[in-house]
């Protein structure tokens, strides 16, 4: 991923977590770095699995995971049988 396109997901995510505290008006947050996984991992996996068209082998390499942690993770986000 070029520079420019990494930088334009840090600027989104930055902008998101500015967002959220803000929103918390002096609450204390609370689990923030599961919160965020949580939040990002079920688009990134549709994302990815759409365009690998399916293919798990080829989706896992883009992810840079192994097959049977996404195997895992798409029936975790009910995404497979």
């Amino acid at each position: 991923m070029s520079d420019d396109k990494s930088s334009l997901i840090d600027h989104c995510v930055r902008e998101a977590l500015a967002t959220y505290f803000s929103d918390l008006r002096g609450t204390e947050p609370h689990s923030v770095y599961a919160m965020v996984l949580a939040a990002v991992e079920l688009p990134l996996l549709e994302v990815v699995m759409a365009k690998a068209e399916g293919n798990q082998s080829r989706a896992a390499e883009w992810l840079g995971i192994n097959r049977n942690t996404l195997r895992r993770k798409l029936l975790e986000h009910k995404l497979t049988d």
